[in-house]
């Protein structure tokens, strides 16, 4: 209950520093207090039920690389994934760090207010976002069930923090760069987008 009030009463103050930085014309401060806010009330509500969604989301999607190379066993109720190899088995769990829900709520956050995009502009990369990193993720996962199933147990700790995040975050590093750089300099996966639906249509 305390929680939820301090989110609501966050919520307001938050607000109404924006109506005020708005006001003044201050746009800088404008898009950092707006995006930080904005990432911290995300965060702040995603418990449980985004949380849960966001993770089995990410379980789901190595559960299908699972059926298709039968390298691991996933146990959807408890979020652990069973990792065969020939000398030690190991047992990786997917919870709340694995889900990519703080990645995903920080670049929704800085989206949203990005002073150069239009509301459409806006829409689209939040979800294209969304979805892109939720795949990375899933992508950083198999990596690991891969390593691991070839290298064995002693691999997982290179596997999963080293070349796993690696990946991960490389990747994610250049979603930001095509989102808020290249994007300003060239055409950018929007207009690209926008350009081949009127080609289709």
């Amino acid at each position: 209950m305390f929680m939820r009030v301090s989110i609501l009463l966050g919520t307001v103050v938050w607000l109404y520093a924006l109506s005020v930085l708005k006001r003044a014309r201050l746009s800088a401060y404008f898009f950092i207090v707006g995006s930080a806010g904005l990432f911290f009330i995300l965060t702040s509500i995603s418990h449980p039920y985004w949380v849960w969604f966001f993770t089995h989301a990410v379980i789901h999607g190595v559960a299908l690389f699972s059926d298709i190379t039968h390298w691991s066993t996933i146990m959807y109720h408890t979020g652990l994934v069973y990792i065969t190899n020939v000398g030690n088995p190991v047992i990786m769990s997917i919870d709340y760090e694995c889900s990519g829900i703080i990645e995903t709520c920080a670049f929704v956050s800085l989206v949203v207010f990005f002073p150069t995009y239009q509301r459409k502009e806006k829409v689209f990369y939040a979800l294209f976002g969304l979805f892109y990193i939720y795949a990375i993720n899933v992508l950083r996962l198999c990596v690991v069930v891969t390593v691991v199933h070839f290298g064995g147990g002693q691999s997982f700790f290179m596997a999963h923090s080293v070349m796993g995040r690696l990946i991960f975050y490389v990747l994610v590093i250049a979603l930001y760069y095509n989102v808020f750089t290249y994007s300003q300099l060239a055409r950018g996966i929007y207009r690209e987008f926008v350009d081949w639906r009127q080609d289709k249509l």
